[in-house]
């Protein structure tokens, strides 16, 4: 974990209307960074603030976002879709956000996977078993999509970090976790959606992430 001091960011979140995003925002906002929330729906974040714009766009749609990404310090991609159903979301959407990234002067972005999608060898026979059994088999479709997600990121030469969370809670934020790089996080099995925008924005000048996978769990 890091502990280094923070700057002042100018931090863009897309979906921020959803669990990640909406943390994402609030801590930022309390830690006196000036953010710009972008969601389909401005109504479900009931938010004001001093330091807080919130701009109605969609990743699906290029022309929402076009203006609400420059000059920020980073964007953090906290898009997420409540369905098991066949999706192009984070694919086509954060390719989408990518495509924006070559006009503009922004350059950092975070991207949210998930752990789940490799078997971590490190968790117990029960644990490795239900994620290929179960978890894969019902999250099929979403995992499908963020492999491709991950295989559009990598290509890309922007300075980008992909966040694989395991299992989000909604438990407060203690600033107390593990992470790993580019490798399994022995026997991580949970993080709140606090401690995970935690990380993100303790961590966003952290050059050791740039173009790396981060596993971040207790």
């Amino acid at each position: 974990m890091s502990d280094k001091r923070q700057d002042k960011y100018e931090i863009a979140v897309v979906g921020a209307g959803g669990g990640i995003g909406r943390q994402v925002v609030e801590l930022a906002l309390a830690e006196g960074h000036k953010v710009t929330a972008i969601v389909r729906n401005p109504a479900k974040l009931m938010l004001e603030h001093e330091n807080l714009l919130i701009v109605k766009g969609d990743i699906m749609d290029l022309a929402s976002l076009s203006g609400a990404l420059e000059n920020k310090d980073a964007v953090i991609s906290a898009i997420g879709k409540n369905s098991v159903k066949k999706t192009s979301l984070y694919s086509q959407g954060n390719k989408n956000l990518l495509e924006l990234f070559k006009n503009t002067s922004t350059q950092r972005v975070f991207f949210i996977s998930a752990s789940g999608l490799e078997v971590n060898p490190s968790h117990s026979i029960l644990v490795q078993l239900v994620t290929r059994f179960i978890l894969q088999k019902i999250l099929k479709n979403m995992y499908a999509d963020l492999w491709k997600m991950e295989e559009i990121v990598k290509g890309s030469d922007i300075a980008w970090t992909i966040m694989r969370p395991p299992q989000l809670t909604d438990g407060a934020l203690t600033g107390r976790y593990r992470h790993s790089i580019d490798h399994f996080l022995p026997k991580g099995l949970k993080i709140s959606r606090a401690d995970l925008a935690h990380f993100i924005l303790r961590n966003i000048a952290n050059e050791q992430i740039v173009q790396t996978t981060v596993e971040v769990a207790y």
